[in-house]
């Protein structure tokens, strides 16, 4: 999945100058926890989230003794984009500077204008729809053997009951010497998939298989 199919479009920013009370305000209207600041040549000059809001406001106790502080412009609590995006960039890479970095959004730029944006909530989502668990179906997951080929034989077996595949991960495995295969296939009852896989010599990680333990 490339960034330009999963970002925000349409953002919603403010200018160098506005105002914080301005901008706070926008934020509430929209319901938005970041906003990128644009420069008078509509390049991002910085970024504004709900937390630099929260430093900068005064406390509700004395909100009434500090009115000039949202007579501030934004330019003075923004922070710098240390990471961007291109709209080609490929989501699932992006996602670990997201859990490496510790961000929470990623601005997008193309010919350094801003067309969009990432959060930690399209990143969610995409691993949804990766993983295909907003479609209603099964999950499978099945133990092979760490070598080229693998998959395909997997998939050899599974072909036997037409079944559609909503997506197919790979992750490593306790042991060195295999690997997991997660399927996701549209059924609701696995089971005859599962005595089929295991006839033919998979170990079933998931579900439990009736009469086995899958304790490691």
């Amino acid at each position: 999945m490339i960034v330009q199919d999963m970002m925000l479009k349409n953002v919603k920013t403010v200018g160098s100058d506005t105002t914080i009370g301005t901008a706070l305000q926008l934020m509430i209207n929209e319901d938005i926890r970041y906003l990128p600041v644009i420069d008078t040549e509509g390049k991002l000059a910085g970024l504004v989230s709900d937390r630099e809001m929260k430093d900068a406001s005064p406390s509700i106790f004395h909100q009434n003794e500090h009115p000039e502080d949202f007579e501030q412009p934004v330019s003075t609590i923004m922070k710098e984009a240390v990471f961007t995006a291109h709209p080609f960039d490929i989501a699932e890479e992006l996602s670990t500077i997201f859990y490496d970095q510790h961000v929470g959004c990623i601005p997008v730029l193309e010919d350094h204008k801003l067309v969009g944006l990432i959060t930690e909530r399209e990143m969610l989502y995409a691993f949804i729809q990766l993983t295909g668990t907003h479609q209603p179906g099964s999950h499978l997951e099945v133990a092979v053997k760490n070598e080229a080929g693998q998959l395909a034989k997997v998939a050899s077996v599974l072909k036997d009951f037409h079944l559609n595949i909503s997506s197919v991960l790979v992750y490593p495995s306790k042991d060195e010497k295999e690997k997991i295969v997660v399927f996701r296939v549209g059924t609701m009852n696995p089971l005859p998939v599962i005595e089929h896989l295991v006839k033919n010599g998979y170990e079933i990680k998931w579900p439990p298989v009736p009469g086995e333990s899958n304790e490691e």
